[in-house]
């Protein structure tokens, strides 16, 4: 392989592939965003859709049961596999398959709908996985996504990670922040003059938990970069208190009534 085609980012997807496999335990508090994304996009019996870093597949799994053919494609194998077993448990045929968000295994103009619940702005190209979202999204087809506004928790809690995992490397730049897709006037500017008719919805995701400990015990073992970054700070206890007791102030704002309450906003555009 020549220098010019190796990925800058190929040490970070491989950190992010081990990260996120351990994601399949908080499936079920996205289900329900999962039936507002695929609503939102107006998924139609028989139209071609694929779910863009599709996780445990929910998306997929819930265009499949409206009557769409869907597809679905994520880095990580063992969410793979998890996405391949709630297609067969829900009765759809999905073909789902391990793959690059940057670099999708499809041709061009294969999809009537190009869908992505909170995946895609892990990539840390912005531009580059536009193009290709865009690039197998037929003409006159929808793209639609759900992302985490940077005001809000859950992309302060994003943002309060990055600020204390270590730097990359003298020479490498940081990955994009993925916060940002929250962010109505960076999407328009990343979008551009590609799409028409955007459009934006906000909603909450609602996860009940009996106290804030019980939150972010369960998210320091299922959110791939916290789970990287409390792994990190294990020689360092006094700095892990720190870091917890940040990110209970953090939730302590949106828990009520026994349960997380995180803001997020979904995009519709169609394709130019």
């Amino acid at each position: 392989m020549a220098t010019a085609d190796i990925d800058p980012f190929a040490r970070f997807k491989e950190v992010q592939r081990e990260a996120w496999a351990v994601f399949g335990p908080v499936e079920a508090s996205t289900t329900v965003p999962a039936a507002k994304l695929v609503k939102f996009a107006e998924v139609a019996p028989g139209q071609r859709v694929l779910d863009v870093a599709c996780g445990t597949g929910v998306v997929a799994v819930t265009a499949g049961r409206r009557g769409a053919k869907a597809s679905g494609l994520d880095l990580s194998p063992v969410l793979v596999e998890r996405a391949r077993h709630n297609a067969t448990l829900a009765e759809v045929d999905i073909d789902f398959v391990e793959g690059d968000a940057e670099a999708l295994p499809y041709p061009d103009a294969s999809f009537d709908v190009v869908l992505s619940q909170f995946g895609h702005i892990f990539a840390p190209r912005p531009a580059l996985v536009v193009k290709e979202m865009l690039r197998v999204l037929k003409p006159g087809g929808r793209i639609a996504f759900s992302t985490w506004p940077p005001e809000h928790f859950t992309g302060r809690m994003f943002a309060f990670v990055a600020r204390n995992m270590p730097p990359p490397p003298a020479g490498v730049d940081p990955p994009a922040p993925p916060p940002l897709w929250g962010d109505p006037n960076i999407i328009r500017e990343r979008l551009g003059k590609a799409v028409k008719d955007l459009t934006f919805e906000r909603d909450t995701l609602i996860m009940p938990n009996l106290s804030l400990h019980h939150f972010r015990l369960a998210q320091e073992k299922t959110i791939g970069p916290l789970t990287k970054l409390v792994a990190s700070l294990e020689s360092d206890p006094r700095k892990l208190a720190q870091i917890r007791a940040e990110f209970d102030a953090l939730a302590n704002d949106v828990y009520k009534d026994n349960a997380i309450h995180m803001h997020f906003l979904m995009t519709r555009a169609t394709k130019s």
